[in-house]
């Protein structure tokens, strides 16, 4: 059973047709790795992510020709019938860019500011005030992206230098933290002073540890009703990035706090970007709070499962259903509380597929050659054979149980 999300006291803020708090289902949010300027390449990027999950997408804003890509990229992402709200990230000169490109503004549907890198001393507050005041003219909303690796370096020195003055003896990691919340808060305020009402304004403190994340988070939500982006700034590569960021989101989720997540892996070399789309919603998941894809129960292999068919047949399913999901989702109301079960042997390989609305059990070492598949519980037949005329057989029982048992959705909204 799906939870219900706790904290339901912050405000609602409208990204594009997507809704940020007020006790809305937590967002999934992704950033590409494409140049912005290469408008054809970032926006079939965002077409990817979003077709992996991401319901919100971040591009990089930084120069004049990537600000000229954004209205192209928007279009681009419309012709496909892709709707995801597009997110500028800006850092150093959002207020000229923004400005300069009124066609840029207009197309993003958020505009992301760190307000440790928009300027500094009497600069810092005005540029800050420009992008606002866009953001005011335009109706869009704006995350104030707090990060602890570009922090405010005047709030930082200021914050050291009263720690030493009183003998407060604060750790370093403590002031740090301190700054950011302080830094977060006192943005908001500037926001709202130039203009921008509490409907409007999302805000994220990220660090790259999770405890001191956790710490943040906490405090961030017992000072503001402002909704909250929550991820680590950098989590790392592979299984590192994925433990490291699911300790810490999984932490906060379970205490209410968070409204959109995004997991920022390092993909390797020519990797894919999705994974990161994937590991969000798979958290999300995880911790009741959201559904997704089918969800598929796999069994972890020892010493009675010699054969590798369990593993290959696994990670073949998981594939078939990330590529049919997309489909899916337009056609099928509730396809993605489908659960499966992939078994190794028969200790436990009959009560997780019995478990499952589908779920076959494959034989171990030494058991005889046969796979009783089990469908809402019942034994519904027994598939033999090759891995190959398996795979297909259990396909076939698939795509057969989506179709007899999710309702199609009307056409209207299979064509949204």
């Amino acid at each position: 059973m799906l939870k219900v999300q706790t904290r339901q006291r912050t405000h609602a803020v409208k990204v594009g047709h997507v809704t940020v708090g007020g006790g809305a289902p937590v967002v999934v949010q992704s950033m590409t790795m494409t140049d912005t300027a290469d408008a054809k390449a970032t926006a079939q990027q965002c077409i990817e992510l979003a077709e992996a999950g991401s319901e919100v997408v971040r591009i990089t804003v930084n120069v004049p020709e990537a600000a000229a890509a954004v209205p192209e990229i928007r279009q681009r992402m419309n012709d496909a019938g892709c709707r995801a709200p597009l997110v500028g990230d800006f850092h150093y000169n959002g207020h000229l860019l923004l400005t300069r490109y009124p066609e840029c503004a207009k197309a993003l549907d958020k505009y992301r500011i760190n307000p440790g890198n928009v300027g500094t001393g009497k600069r810092r507050d005005e540029q800050f005030s420009t992008i606002c005041q866009v953001a005011v003219d335009h109706g869009k909303p704006v995350r104030i992206g707090v990060n602890g690796g570009s922090l405010n370096q005047e709030l930082v020195m200021a914050k050291m230098q009263e720690n030493t003055d009183k003998d407060l003896g604060l750790d370093p990691d403590d002031i740090i933290s301190e700054c950011m919340v302080l830094s977060a808060l006192q943005s908001t305020e500037l926001a709202l002073e130039s203009g921008l009402t509490e409907s409007q304004i999302i805000i994220s403190c990220k660090l790259s540890r999770p405890r001191h994340l956790i710490e943040v988070y906490r405090a961030l939500s017992r000072a503001t009703r402002q909704p909250l982006h929550l991820g680590l700034t950098e989590a790392g590569m592979g299984m590192k990035g994925l433990v490291w960021s699911s300790a810490a989101l999984g932490v906060l989720l379970e205490e209410g706090i968070g409204d959109t997540i995004r997991v920022s892996l390092t993909p390797r070399p020519g990797g894919d970007r999705r994974e990161e789309v994937y590991a969000a919603c798979e958290i999300l998941q995880a911790m009741g709070l959201r559904s997704f894809t089918p969800s598929v129960t796999a069994c972890p292999g020892c010493g009675r499962t010699t054969s590798t068919t369990f593993q290959e047949l696994a990670e073949s399913v998981q594939q078939y259903i990330r590529t049919q999901m997309p489909e899916w989702k337009q056609r099928y109301e509730g396809a993605e509380t489908l659960t499966l079960a992939v078994m190794g042997c028969v200790v436990n390989g009959p009560g997780e597929s019995k478990a499952a609305n589908i779920g076959i059990s494959l034989p171990g070492t030494g058991e005889a050659p046969h796979c009783p598949v089990y469908i809402d519980g019942r034994h519904a037949t027994t598939l033999r054979g090759t891995y190959d005329e398996l795979a297909a057989a259990f396909q076939r029982l698939l795509d057969e149980y989506v179709e007899a048992k999710y309702p199609r959705k009307h056409a209207a909204a299979e064509i949204r």
